[in-house]
């Protein structure tokens, strides 16, 4: 194996290094997947059942283009593979309209939200809140609030996009090794050196897509841009008789000045729960210091916060709760630049809690620029 020299080594596999992968392997290039884990896998941000993916994206109107584009990618993976990744729900927005409120460092985020689906020639519209309670009478929202409603919104299912891709690519020739930390990078000539815990391999070009674990190869100035906020994913059990969680859209929901002062959900897909969440914003040092336990005084405040007088239909009961993490930067963008200015290196990090949707667009952005097309 140490004699072996790749044409591009992914560092990562979760959702962009896995996407890159794949892509890659379409090439006919030589190429490695590496990861420190056994992807799909729980630790790190890519897991938890499902994730909403939507066109319109309020963290910015440059966005939309790769969502849609990883709408197109994710039906033509579907299509080869016989996997059914993502399903088309539609897609709730709702701002409880008391005061303005940001989301992923957008403020005024559900405007924005209606003005890049306009410019962009997205299919939406405005529901009155009348009509909001008809259809989806568990929604609690204030006179003030207001709803926009995305046609093309849904779910994602993480692991088996994950999971797919990663089965595609080996076909296409990649290899993949996991368990494998990567320890050090070194140029050396042409190339470059990666030394793992128990072997070495040699590649001609790298993308980087470690996740929050890129603190390990980032100087002490560059690591203290990037945030580890630990999120919490709860899965409550339904009120039976109240209303129809199946037939319920994905959904977002702002109900105050801060970026904590937000709830989203999913529809049911057992009958029997729903998963909703909220986001975190506090800092944690590196993703091998998160408390991965979820205690039942957190099911307690996310009950009384979050969904006490907001959401009818629900026991307060907690079948189980999940931790992953965003990796976030200040103004909540994607990284993807050249390591030390090197065009043969690059990476890519801070998804900032909004990249699963984008990460099949991503891989392809990546496979092409590493390998100049």
């Amino acid at each position: 194996m140490e004699n072996q020299t790749f044409d591009v080594a992914v560092i990562g596999l979760g959702a962009v290094g896995t996407a890159t992968l794949y892509q890659l392997s379409k090439t006919g290039a030589k190429v490695l997947g590496i990861d420190r884990f056994a992807p799909p896998h729980i630790l790190g941000s890519s897991h938890g059942e499902t994730r909403i993916t939507r066109l319109a994206v309020g963290e910015g109107e440059e966005y939309v283009a790769l969502a849609k584009r990883s709408h197109e990618i994710w039906e033509e993976i579907e299509s080869i593979s016989g996997q059914q990744i993502k399903t088309r729900t539609g897609g709730l927005l709702i701002d409880s309209g008391v005061v303005p409120w940001s989301k992923h460092g957008s403020e005024g985020f559900w405007d924005r939200t209606v003005r890049f689906a306009h410019n962009q020639g997205i299919e939406y519209r405005i529901p009155t809140l009348e009509e909001v309670e008809e259809c989806f009478p568990a929604f609690e929202i204030p006179a003030t609030g207001k709803v926009y409603q995305e046609k093309e919104a849904g779910f994602l299912r993480p692991e088996l996009a994950i999971q797919t891709q990663l089965a595609l690519a080996q076909q296409n020739g990649a290899e993949i090794w996991t368990h494998s930390p990567v320890l050090s990078i070194k140029e050396e000539g042409d190339s470059f050196l990666l030394e793992l815990e128990n072997r070495s391999v040699k590649a001609k070009k790298i993308v980087l897509a470690t996740g929050g674990w890129i603190k390990d190869f980032l100087s002490p100035e560059e690591k203290s841009k990037f945030k580890i906020c630990r999120q919490v994913l709860h899965w409550l059990e339904i009120e039976p008789g109240v209303t129809d969680w199946t037939r319920y859209p994905v959904w977002m929901w702002g109900f105050g000045p801060h970026p904590e002062d937000f709830i989203y959900g999913f529809p049911s897909l057992d009958g029997l729960t729903v998963k909703m969440a909220s986001e975190s914003f506090v800092e944690v040092e590196h993703p091998d210091r998160l408390v991965r336990e979820v205690s039942a005084e957190e099911q307690e405040m996310f009950w009384e916060a979050k969904v006490e007088g907001k959401v009818k239909g629900l026991k307060k009961s907690f079948v189980k709760s999940s931790v992953c993490f965003y990796t976030v930067t200040e103004d909540a963008r994607f990284v993807l630049e050249p390591m030390r200015g090197n065009p043969n290196f690059l990476w890519v990090s801070a998804c900032s809690g909004h990249g699963f949707k984008h990460s099949a667009a991503l891989g392809e952005v990546l496979s092409r620029k590493i390998l100049g097309l």
